[in-house]
């Protein structure tokens, strides 16, 4: 494509490639011209990387039996199957083209600029799903949740992305993949950033709702943004290192956790109605590469790949004319003229980027229509089974993963509880506690004329106990409870101790003053705290060699080998966890089984760019993401539930779908050789 006898002219109204030598019909040829080109005469001579537009008849009419775009053709001038037939040809005819125009376009600057701006947004992607288990236990304790309520938040983040994911990828077939992303994305870090200073937990679960429908947009879209811009012997390499910004994501999310949750000091209050807690200063952290991706991505340019399917052939031609100059002048050949001068496109209706159209789409079931069609010949079946494999390696990774703090917080609740200190039949009187009681359990005791002052009581219960004429007095209990105990002429001054830590017990002639409001926070070295983040971080670390093999690999193996492959040995691993009793154990297989997956999520991302067609590539991606979202849900809650209970049957099924997976997606086709369509 380098020289002046390799440059092309493509011709819509022939649907063949005209090279110079060739002949050409000049009453057929004839030279219309787009505004690109307007002022040019017929005789003018065609130079090398004048675009010369696509043929536009100005009568609207048709010509030599082909449509003016905007003009449907009734069923009786042809027949249905033959007008099918006829767009599938010009639309293989179009990816061949559009493959050619990539390789001369060639692969350098504006693709790293791209791929370092949408990897911010895949980033945010990985960010929000962590942020979850992070922030679960500190919301929950400083917001006073009840047991009931637990786990909601989980729920409905995945929830928002869900029905986000489905969304943002059918409106992004019909609007573009820039628009959407750009809006999506300033939806999750407006809500992100709100979130964390709202203080009751409804309007928190709204915020946090939201600020997953504005995520869920990011996997559909940056994804097939991204291939179209790739050529296909690029493709599967470029799209696997885009897949490490998640990762990174997760390792900045689990670090920031480590480095600001555990620091209760940093922190500050309004009274005892208004509370920010170092969690929320973690919220607020969170948002940051979310706002930096909405900056980036004003910058960069539509899919010309799109903008071809919605009959925009100019401004595609400029978008790729753009990628062409900005590579070659980075490779210091600013010289070279980008020599494509027509483009073929099919014809479509023009969707424009205002406030109507959105509602047109959305409203008039645009979307739905084209979610339909990934549900037609001859995307059926591997739409099926797409849905398959996505919803079986999400429930397996979110189910284990995502509640895996809970996990670690379980079994070193056992370690804690064995080291329970018990106190029978004791006897205090006139004794003053200013110091912090941890982990005791007192039964029957008799407390006459003591004082409690300036003290902490954590995982401290008292049972059967008699408090006479106690004076309690700046009083912090986390995890304590007095269970039949009897308090008489007692006074409480600027304490937490209320009714629903008082169970079963009878207070008598006793008075409240001054008590403290909310759930108190006190976790003074808590080393649990970093414990679990530290964790995390070496989980999602653990993925960096997968993220490396399946990008060095993803085009010399194939997309199916490693999506069966390394489904099956992640669950083999994840089987193992069973027998891990220990900390140490656990944490070790949990790295092993995440280093095993990560090459199946990376393998799945490009087959799924590239199984479908551009006029439905994103809707099929986000409705795979949307059940990826699902199983998540399913797997939060089961898992979860199952925490503290049994660990068999969670790990069990998860080992079972995982290879149950990998075996259908084994029957998917092979993209590897594929042009996008």
């Amino acid at each position: 494509m380098d020289d002046d006898d390799e440059r092309y002219v493509h011709t819509q109204h022939d649907g063949n490639a005209r090279f110079p030598g060739e002949n050409t019909n000049d009453e057929d040829g004839e030279d219309y011209a787009s505004d690109a080109t307007e002022g040019h005469d017929d005789e003018d001579e065609i130079y090398e990387g004048e675009y010369q537009g696509v043929p536009a008849h100005s009568d609207g009419k048709s010509r030599d039996g082909q449509v003016s775009m905007g003009q449907p053709v009734s069923d009786s001038l042809r027949e249905r199957k033959e007008l099918e037939q006829e767009r599938l040809a010009e639309e293989e005819e179009l990816a061949q083209q559009y493959e050619l125009i990539m390789q001369e376009c060639g692969h350098g600057r504006f693709q790293w600029q791209l791929f370092f701006v949408l990897g911010m947004a895949l980033m945010s992607d990985g960010v929000e799903v962590f942020v979850v288990g992070f922030v679960l236990p500190s919301a929950e304790t400083d917001m006073c949740v009840p047991n009931s309520g637990a786990g909601w938040l989980g729920s409905i983040v995945y929830l928002g992305m869900m029905v986000g994911a489905f969304f943002w990828g059918g409106l992004s077939d019909k609007v573009g993949r820039k628009q959407c992303l750009l809006i999506s994305m300033s939806v999750n870090g407006f809500f992100s950033f709100l979130s964390s200073f709202v203080q009751g937990y409804s309007m928190f679960l709204f915020c946090r709702m939201l600020s997953g429908f504005g995520i869920g947009a990011a996997v559909p879209i940056v994804f097939p943004y991204f291939a179209e811009f790739l050529s296909r012997e690029k493709r599967g390499e470029h799209l696997s290192w885009l897949c490490m910004f998640w990762m990174i994501g997760g390792i900045y999310a689990s670090a920031m956790a480590w480095l600001i949750i555990p620091h209760y000091g940093w922190s500050f209050s309004m009274g005892s109605a208004y509370q920010f807690h170092s969690w929320r200063v973690f919220v607020v952290v969170c948002a940051l590469p979310c706002m930096c991706a909405v900056v980036a991505l004003t910058f960069m340019t539509e899919s010309p790949r799109f903008f071809l399917e919605m009959g925009k052939h100019d401004e595609a031609w400029m978008v790729l004319k753009q990628v062409h100059d900005t590579n070659m002048r980075a490779r210091g050949e600013p010289e070279k003229v980008f020599t494509v001068s027509t483009i073929l496109s099919l014809p479509q209706y023009d969707f424009s980027l205002g406030i109507y159209c959105f509602l047109y789409i959305i409203f008039s079931l645009q979307i739905w229509l084209t979610f339909m069609k990934c549900f037609q010949y001859p995307v059926k079946d591997n739409t099926i089974k797409l849905a398959i494999v996505w919803f079986t390696l999400s429930f397996g990774y979110y189910g284990l993963s995502v509640w895996f703090p809970d996990v670690i917080h379980h079994l070193q609740s056992d370690e804690y509880a064995s080291r329970v200190k018990i106190h029978n039949d004791e006897r205090l009187e006139d004794f003053t506690f200013n110091f912090t009681l941890e982990n005791q359990i007192h039964t029957n005791g008799v407390f006459i004329n003591d004082r409690f002052i300036s003290m902490k009581m954590k995982s401290v219960t008292f049972i059967d106990s008699t408090f006479q004429n106690c004076y309690f007095d700046d009083v912090s209990t986390v995890g304590s409870l007095f269970k039949n105990c009897t308090f008489i002429e007692a006074f409480f001054y600027n304490t937490d101790i209320d009714d629903s830590k008082l169970v079963g017990s009878r207070v008598i002639n006793s008075s409240f003053h001054h008590n403290k409001t909310g759930c108190q926070m006190t976790f003074d070295d808590d080393y649990s705290a970093y414990w679990v983040y530290f964790v995390n971080f070496l989980g999602t670390l653990a993925v960096l060699p997968g993220n490396i093999v399946s990008a060095l690999l993803m085009d010399k193996i194939g997309r199916l080998s490693m999506l069966g492959g390394s489904m099956v040995l992640s669950g083999i691993s994840c089987f193992f966890l069973w027998f891990g009793t220990s900390e140490s154990m656990m944490i070790f297989m949990l790295c092993l089984y995440n280093g095993l997956s990560i090459s199946a999520w990376n393998s799945l991302d490009v087959v799924t760019a590239e199984l479908y067609s551009t006029d439905r590539r994103c809707t099929g991606f986000g409705f795979c993401n949307a059940l990826c979202k699902l199983a998540a849900v399913l797997g939060n809650l089961i898992f979860g539930s199952l925490v503290g209970i049994t660990k068999a049957i969670p790990i069990l099924l998860a080992s079972a779908v995982l290879v149950g997976g990998g075996l259908v997606g084994l029957r998917l086709p092979d993209t590897r050789g594929n042009v996008l369509m």
